[in-house]
């Protein structure tokens, strides 16, 4: 048990029950408790496997390698369509966790497996995602700015290829970019 954890549960205001009988379950397996990302992490060779955390209406158990899972119950929920690793399973109350409690235990196995097979998820790659019409029309204009972008690690490449695309308007779309332009030539990425 990581005392970083039991801090973080001692000042849980939501979802404390729900926290402590997530931590519980998984600490029954062979993983390691961490705390990372302001979350309790558990990892196996220091490799993340699991995640509990946190939201407004769910708390979760999140499976880093989720989608490597055959999710034989269908219970696995991927938190946005851009989301291509990472799986979670939601609770909103201590009784679903005991319920559900055998079952997690055997997605947590199955993640651990996953975990010591060395498997590893396909990320669809920077270059399969559309580059934004008004970005290409800079990158035209300013060839240092393509430079400066293609720089850029394919994580924060991404952030930007799929923030810049999410407006539907043209105009939008143009003054996200605009408004990104020095962030870019300076090496920074979208949160930087």
């Amino acid at each position: 048990m990581n005392p970083k954890v039991d801090e973080f549960l001692s000042k849980a205001k939501k979802w404390k029950e729900e926290y402590e009988k997530l931590r519980n379950i998984v600490l029954d397996s062979e993983l390691t408790e961490e705390f990372k990302w302001m979350h309790p992490c558990y990892t196996l060779e220091k490799k993340n496997v699991v995640l509990i955390h946190g939201f407004k209406e769910y708390c979760a158990l999140l499976f880093h390698k989720g989608a490597l899972l055959q999710d034989a119950r269908g219970i696995l929920i991927q938190q946005t369509e851009n989301v291509q690793a990472a799986r979670q399973i939601r609770f909103t109350s201590v009784q679903e966790i005991v319920e559900m409690e055998p079952i997690l235990k055997a997605y947590i196995n199955e993640a651990i497996k996953v975990e010591k097979a060395g498997l590893d998820v396909d990320f669809k790659k920077t270059a399969e995602y559309i580059i934004p019409e008004e970005l290409q029309h800079k990158f035209e204009e300013i060839p240092a700015l393509k430079t400066a972008f293609e720089e850029l690690t394919p994580g924060r490449q991404r952030a930007y290829l799929l923030y810049f695309s999410q407006p539907k308007q043209s105009k939008t779309r143009e003054s996200r970019v605009e408004k990104y332009i020095q962030q870019i030539l300076n090496g920074k990425g979208l949160n930087d």
